[in-house]
């Protein structure tokens, strides 16, 4: 199967050096797409907290809200829908986590260090590297050129009061006209963090280094090649709102990207990149009190893949081509040590070494109508195969489903249209979409997964059809010289909407679980959000910022769904001048209460949280410094929000100190 996926690889291992500017910038790229900067390579003087973490970074998105299990590892949802629906790549390439309870996200594998900004993508707009429900997240890494010698430095250094978080990261970067490479380190160690009223959360400390490597050679005048490495490794990491923690995390990130840029009026870039990543993830709950039988549950997530795009410009079409792959292999396992060492060890695997083989085509074209509007069409087909290789893991599943076969084929597909209108200071734009995915290696082929916010232990069903869904969005902007404001829509008619159902008269295999459930489908659930987001330049150095999101989601019998956003705001007012830069900010939520209890979600009351920044960037000759103090949850709020797990409290109050230092 492997050599199956490579070869439409090496055959297309061309690429281009990204052209200076073509003529595919004379159509803007659709603003259902967002772009948030990232990264330290630059002194990022306009960020509240420029050490952040990604999932922080990723959370001023009104389309991303942030599922949080400590104060770790958070898991990103899109429109509101949790990982299994979305997609999240770094740099194109596919990454599959290794933990059954989703405590190992994407995100938790880099750093902002690693970064230059990350995409998001709504809906079908994000089908390019894969098949998604809700959408999609670009995270890119930093990118070099080539140019006279010259070295560069940067060192990070930060500090969080309420959970004694120590940051520190280092950078350098080299370049020549025919070779360049940049290297960075970050490291974080954090005690557990405090709630409102200094109230400690326990088992929510985590340690974690990131190494990330890039190098590049010109080969010819036109021809790139280029090597990039990520090591980051976790330790010691609590999830307060889980049962158990992680003793370790380790990812290992690899490719190599071959570019040329064509001599030709019609091909504008050629690109491909061959990958690999190997994940390891242990759970572990040696450091829990009053564990009943102690458990050790690793995973193990290994991909190969590749994906090789070609622009193109032919009159007023502006074409891309993307043929991409993976292979992955999935296992994970379950041992039980009983209190008597006498009694035989419990084991079985929760994941029975699932290997998915995927081949993709994806075809966009966006036509430039006239000088006002175009039209943005893109499709995409998937053949998509699992494989069960464990006989152990068949057999146990073959108890609930005798007549499975170790190997299911499916056909992937998805289609979108986006047209936009752009005339003087007014956008809009209107847009449909059709796209399925196939079950998750979880919903398809877990055994006994216990669910801690339901408290049900879940079996996968191989049986389960493709989940799809249509789709609508539109959005309508305005730009004026001192105000800007935009209102974005979006619904999705979701068919064959994959949750658990309680299977009756049998036995848990989790101490204290509620029962156990397997993976069915509803006929359909809908789920609609829309959302403001306003700037206003007050006075010169002077300007608020406003963002409102509210999304509703029921399934076919008017249930709520869950994780689904109540009213939520945040306003910001933003002070620059010079080298000094000062922020207020205000956000929260209203009362949730359209909560989804057949999923294990309680009301939750509405909160403020007020915040505030000062930076100074000082202007010294021969290295640049910049500085910034400020304060979080200032009046020591304690609460909790829809989408905590298990209502564990938000951080209190926090002061924080970024450095950074760049020569």
């Amino acid at each position: 199967m492997k050599r199956l996926l490579f070869i439409p690889a090496f055959l297309g291992l061309i690429i281009q050096i990204q052209a200076q500017k073509n003529s595919a910038d004379s159509i803007q790229s659709q603003s259902i797409q967002e772009v948030i900067v990232i990264g330290t390579t630059k002194i990022a003087t306009k960020e509240n907290k420029p050490l952040g973490s990604i999932d922080e970074y990723l959370q001023k998105s009104p389309k991303v809200e942030m599922v949080k299990r400590g104060a770790y590892a958070w898991e990103p949802l899109i429109n509101g829908l949790p990982t299994e629906r979305t997609l999240v790549t770094i740099d194109g390439m596919r990454i599959f986590g290794a933990c059954t309870d989703k405590m190992d996200p994407i995100t938790s594998y880099i750093e902002v260090s690693n970064l230059m900004e990350a995409s998001i993508s709504s809906g079908q707009e994000g089908s390019c590297h894969g098949n998604t429900i809700g959408g999609a997240i670009d995270l890119k890494r930093n990118k070099m050129m080539f140019g006279q010698k010259k070295w560069n430095f940067n060192v990070n250094s930060g500090y969080e009061t309420v959970n004694q978080q120590k940051i520190f990261g280092a950078g350098t970067t080299f370049k020549t006209e025919r070779f360049y490479t940049d290297v960075n380190f970050m490291m974080r160690d954090a005690e557990n963090y405090k709630a409102g009223k200094n109230v400690e959360i326990p088992f929510s400390q985590f340690k974690k280094i990131n190494i990330s490597g890039i190098t590049g050679v010109k080969l010819g005048e036109n021809k790139l090649l280029e090597a990039s490495v990520i090591y980051d490794k976790a330790n010691d990491v609590g999830y307060p709102a889980l049962p158990m923690d992680v003793s370790i995390a380790e990812a290992l990130i690899a490719s190599l990207k071959f570019q040329l840029l064509p001599e030709s009026d019609i091909v504008q870039n050629w690109e491909t990149k061959v990958y690999f990543n190997n994940i390891m993830h242990r759970m572990d709950d040696t450091k829990r009190p009053n564990v009943p039988i102690h458990m050790d549950m690793p995973g193990w997530s290994k991909t190969y893949g590749y994906y090789s795009h070609l622009k193109s410009v032919v009159n007023k079409h502006h074409f891309l081509l993307n043929i991409n792959g993976f292979y992955n292999k999935s296992s994970a396992e379950m041992t039980m040590y009983p209190e008597d060492k006498d009694e035989k060890l419990m084991f079985m695997l929760t994941w029975p070494d699932v290997r998915t083989l995927a081949q993709s085509i994806y075809l966009e074209d966006q036509i430039e109508l006239n000088q006002t509007s175009s039209l943005k069409l893109s499709a995409s087909v998937t053949m998509h195969q699992n494989k069960i290789e464990s006989k152990f893991g068949l057999n146990s599943l073959q108890i609930f489903y005798p007549e499975m076969n170790p190997e299911k084929s499916r056909i992937l597909k998805s289609i979108a249209a986006n047209y936009q209108f752009d005339k003087n200071d007014f956008q809009v734009g209107i847009g449909v979409g059709y796209g399925d995915r196939a079950p998750s290696v979880s919903e398809g082929y877990g055994f006994y997964l216990f669910n801690s916010y339901e408290r049900y232990d879940y079996i996968g069903n191989p049986n389960l059809k493709n989940e799809s869904s249509i789709e609508a969005n539109a959005f309508v902007g305005i730009q004026k010289k001192n105000f800007k404001a935009k209102i974005s829509s979006s619904y999705f008619h979701i068919s064959d909407y994959i949750v658990g159902k309680i299977i009756d008269n049998l036995v848990p295999m989790t101490i204290g679980a509620s029962g156990v459930k397997n993976y069915t489908a509803l006929d359909y659930a809908n789920v609609f959000n829309i959302s403001l987001s306003t700037e206003l330049q007050v006075l010169e150095p002077l300007k608020w910022s406003t963002q409102l999101v509210y999304m509703q989601g029921r399934d076919k019998n008017n249930a709520n769904l869950p994780f689904m956003s109540p009213l939520s705001y945040q306003t910001t007012l933003r002070f620059d001048r010079n080298n000094f830069s000062s922020e207020f900010s205000l956000f929260g939520n209203t009362k949730h209460v359209d909560f989804a209890p057949r999923y294990g979600e309680s009301k939750t009351p509405d909160y403020a949280i007020v915040s505030t920044n000062l930076g100074y960037q000082f202007p010294l000759e021969k290295i640049k410094i910049y500085a910034k103090v400020g304060v979080e949850n200032v009046f020591d709020r304690f609460y909790t929000t829809y989408s905590d797990w298990n209502a564990i409290p938000r951080p209190g109050r926090n002061f924080f100190v970024n450095l950074n230092f760049k020569w």
